[in-house]
């Protein structure tokens, strides 16, 4: 028997919900989404890197990797991996503190025989022996991947410098060292690891699919009632995270990436216990407030800092490291002390001024309203999300528990506030050029520490509050209730609504989601954006630097629920608008008129051109797989242009020479905009008179930017080596679609998705050759294509386009071996895959954007494709395989990095090198796009 408890939802979800427990204690929620396309299921167990034994530091983490290689029932190692993929599924799991999450979603005519696999994890995983010492070769491969990664290598030097005796300071990952040994003893040592802490009691199921919940509850408990319950009791020893030893300190720590960052900690006790009043939520809402007045504000204004944020910190079962973060200038970082008694002040001024009933229904409205019109997720989200919750609330408060303020309680949020002082605190800086005379283990980042000094602790000492900080006033935007609005003859698809020279503006009406929000897209193209870089670098530079002058005036639109995001591309720029549409207009009208002004100061284009330049520059230090994503779109897009270049041409640049470029800019422009949500034609149509209103005042109208792609047609296969400084190598190869017929988009995207699974099984499980393996398909500028890629540890460039190129050449015979039922079931998982429904209003306008963008007038490219791909037989992918990809002399890209320890391997032969990027972008055919 199971036992069934009610849970509150939103009025605005359609879907229902059941929540049971088994009988084996495994706490399950069901839900059925009659809307959805894919079913999805998510396994949190309450395990991870916390519980690791001491002597085998990354335990939980290697554990959760040979959870997926295989079980008695399904015995082969890349099964799973494969049926979720050949059915248009995904599938991935994390590791964290005291959590470990496995998650999948799956077409829905299959999740049965899914989650049959899935509960096999759970109940008799293998741990196959000789995949025990490939797999920790992965774990080597994954903390490599991160070895200088700056969020890492900071944490370590969190740990390393927190109490020792709390589990806070083991090292998660592990690698080959922590995970040392014979391999039958590493294997013994899993299985007991996972007999001890695994127990159907500490696992939450969450599963949703658009089935009956009682067929679903029938095959949970056929698949997972067979969970052993060892009935575990879980607890943590109540060892704090900071004594007074590791309080009072100020940390300094040298980063890879050229930074400033300020963190003041605090050390407080958890506060999962006070969801339903949620202090820290509300103390963070006036602590991080950007508008006039506040602490951001104030130091912006003195040239101290750029950004902060507030409530940031790790937490755990006993503990929540509570972070007030700020990105600092140059003077900022000078001026450490000036900060620090600044944020003394205004955490002051809230605790004697700020903890007003109205000032927390207005956060507790907002989280409300947000309650009442909570907008879809994905299936694979939702599961993830709740079935961690589940460990967290009571069964009634699910999926309210997140928005619940149910009333300011001043006494706890008095605590929390008191606990904000100086000899609770830990000072952290982040910047080169610090001295340090410590290494952390494992990422090897320099750091020093000291106690506060007591020159520091008298700067720090609060006399009062300086009149320029000041709590926020009522926030205009705020809408106590909000209502969708009908409008008879919703069109199917979206309609141009307005079309004058050099300005098209489309439109339609929501009619599926009912939700009183709404989306607008503006793109502005300019002849003059970005057809060198120094006017990609300026047009960058000029929406950064206009972001961040509308910041204070917009700040509380962004509170209330109304956000935008200005973004650049390889034509101009977009606006984009979210949210409630009953303030639209006004955030619209708002953003028109202090653009319009363009006050910008001397002072802030400097620390924002030498933040952006900063940025840039930054990029040389990222994961050599990174940087050849972004070099991959350099080298194939006209307009776009290697950050360090960008970089170098910003460096002259006046705030003279910005404002000619805006000028300039602004002169003649191509405007396209799309209106959707719960916006009425009538509305849209007074919306676009009054945007081409404003235009007019600066504008005259323009044809449309092209968007120029490298033809790769008779180039054989081209080499682009970067110089990445890493000890890993990797490469990507590039293969390109000779035109952008719905063929060819079928042909790429069923040939990656037949291959995908495959290649990850080969390349990584199989030959070890690194974490970050894959396949992918990759249109750009609507122009199809399909790359490989591997980042590794082990294996040279060389090494790496063989063992590509042999998996190519072998594919055909793998093609030939597939059933024809497996074939039909392949390309089903594909089209379920392009076909999946949208999720909520904002995925449904990005999709129609996007076909915008893409001249798919008819909004119908996706339908096309789908047809192509039922009509493609196995020997039409054989053809085109052989045609494009079979020889070493195809027409592709293959670029690449030798990693730090791989110099001295046999290199490339490169005979078709690209040394002069310069010269070949200007000199090769192109695809006008």
């Amino acid at each position: 028997m199971t036992r069934s408890e009610q849970i509150t939802i939103s009025p605005n979800d359609h879907r229902q919900y059941k929540y049971l427990t088994l009988e084996n204690s495994l706490r399950v929620l069901l839900i059925q989404d009659t809307m959805a396309t894919q079913a999805a299921a998510s396994m949190a167990v309450n395990v991870g890197h916390f519980d690791d034994p001491e002597d085998r530091e990354g335990m939980a983490h290697f554990l959760e990797h040979m959870l997926f290689l295989g079980t008695q029932k399904y015995p082969l190692s890349g099964e799973y991996h494969a049926f979720i993929n050949q059915h248009g599924g995904s599938n991935n799991a994390w590791t964290g503190t005291e959590h470990t999450n496995y998650f999948f979603s799956i077409s829905a005519d299959v999740f049965e025989e899914a989650l049959d696999r899935f509960s096999q994890f759970f109940i008799a995983p293998l741990f196959t022996a000789d995949l025990v010492d490939r797999e920790r070769q992965a774990i080597e491969s994954e903390y490599s991947l991160k070895l200088k990664d700056d969020i890492r290598r900071v944490y370590q030097v969190q740990k390393e410098t927190a109490n020792q005796a709390h589990p806070f300071a083991k090292f998660s990952v592990g690698n080959l060292k922590t995970l040392s040994g014979e391999q039958h003893q590493l294997r013994e040592e899993l299985i007991t690891f996972y007999n001890q802490n695994y127990s159907a009691n500490l696992m939450t199921l969450c599963v949703v699919a658009p089935i009956e919940l009682s067929k679903t509850q029938a095959m949970i408990e056929a698949y997972f009632g067979n969970i052993k319950n060892q009935d575990i009791e879980k607890s943590y020893h109540d060892t704090p995270l900071f004594t007074p030893n590791e309080l009072g300190k100020q940390i300094n720590i040298v980063p890879l990436k050229e930074q400033k960052r300020l963190s003041l900690n605090f050390h407080l006790p958890a506060v999962e216990r006070l969801y339903r009043h949620k202090p820290l939520t509300f103390i963070s809402h006036l602590l991080g407030n950007e508008g006039p007045g506040s602490l951001l504000s104030y130091l912006k204004l003195r040239g101290l800092a750029n950004n902060m944020s507030a409530g940031g910190g790790v937490s755990g079962y006993n503990f929540k490291d509570y972070a007030i973060t700020f990105q600092l200038t140059d003077k900022g970082l000078a001026n450490v002390d000036t900060i620090v008694l600044a944020t003394f002040e205004y955490i002051e001024l809230i605790r004697t001024q700020g903890l007003e009933s109205w000032r927390y229904q207005e956060r507790a409205n907002l989280l409300n309203i947000a309650f009442k019109y909570q907008e879809q997720i994905k299936s694979l989200d939702l599961v993830s999300h709740l079935s961690i919750n589940m460990h967290h609330y009571p069964a009634a408060d699910l999926v309210v528990g997140d928005y619940r303020m149910d009333g300011l309680d001043i006494e706890e949020t008095q605590q929390l506030l008191a606990l904000m002082n100086a000899q609770n605190m830990r000072l952290q800086i982040v910047a080169q050029d610090l001295d340090t005379e410590r290494t952390a283990d494992w990422y090897h980042t320099p750091y020093h520490i000291e106690n506060f000094t007591k020159k520091q602790l008298q700067a720090w000492q609060v006399n009062g509050v300086r009149a320029e900080l000041t709590l926020p006033t009522k926030n205009p935007f705020i809408i106590e209730d909000a209502q969708t609005r009908s409008e008879p003859n919703v069109a199917a698809k979206p309609l141009i609504i307005h079309q004058q020279p050099g300005f098209t503006l489309w439109h339609k009406k929501d009619d599926h989601f009912n939700v009183p929000k709404g989306h607008l897209y503006l793109s502005v193209d300019s002849q003059v954006a970005c057809k060198t870089p120094l006017q990609a670098a300026m047009t960058k530079l000029y929406i950064e630097l206009l972001s961040d002058y509308l910041n204070e005036h917009t700040y509380q639109a962004e509170i209330a629920g109304l956000h935008y995001s200005i973004y650049s591309h390889q034509g101009g720029l977009t606006l984009h608008l979210s949210g409630y549409t009953g303030k639209q207009e006004s955030l619209l009208a708002l953003l028109f008129q202090k653009g319009r002004e363009r006050a910008f100061t001397e002072k802030r284009f400097t620390q924002i051109k030498n933040q952006l330049i900063r940025n840039w520059i930054n990029t040389t230090q990222t994961k050599p797989i990174s940087q050849l994503f972004t070099s991959l779109t350099v080298t194939l897009q006209k307009y776009s242009y290697e950050p360090k270049r960008l970089a170098d041409c910003l460096e002259d640049v006046t705030l003279e020479d910005l404002n000619s470029h805006i000028d300039d800019f602004y002169e003649h422009t191509h405007v396209e905009g799309f209106v959707y949500g719960d916006w009425l034609s009538t509305e849209a149509k007074s919306l676009a008179t009054s945007v081409q209103a404003t235009l007019s005042k600066v504008s005259q109208p323009s044809t449309e930017s092209t968007r120029e792609l490298i033809n790769l047609t008779g180039c054989k296969t081209l080499f682009r080596e970067l110089e990445v400084a890493h000890q890993d190598s990797a490469i990507i190869v590039y293969y390109q679609s000779t035109t952008s017929t719905p063929e060819n988009m079928a042909l790429f995207s069923l040939l990656n998705h037949t291959m995908s699974s495959t290649f990850f099984n080969e390349l990584r499980t199989k030959r070890q050759l690194g974490y970050m393996v894959g396949t992918g398909y990759l249109p750009l500028n609507r122009h199809p294509g399909m790359i490989f890629y591997v980042q590794s540890p082990s294996a040279g460039p060389l090494q790496l386009l063989e063992a590509i190129d042999e998996f190519i050449a072998d594919f055909n015979y793998a093609v030939l071996q597939i059933t024809n039922e497996q074939w039909e079931t392949t390309k089903l998982g594909l089209i379920q895959q392009i076909l999946e429904s949208d999720s909520n209003l904002k995925t449904r306008s990005q999709r129609y954007w996007i076909s915008i963008g893409n001249k798919d007038h008819q909004f119908n490219q996706r339908e096309n494709v789908v047809e192509q791909i039922k009509q493609l037989t196995r020997a039409d992918l054989i053809r085109f395989m052989v045609a494009s990809m079979r020889s070493k002399n195809s027409d592709r890209l293959v670029l690449y990095n030798t990693g730090e320890q791989h110099k001295q391997q046999t290199q490339l032969n490169t005979r078709h090198v690209l040394t002069d990027l310069r010269a070949f972008k200007k000199n090769s055919k192109k695809f006008q796009l």
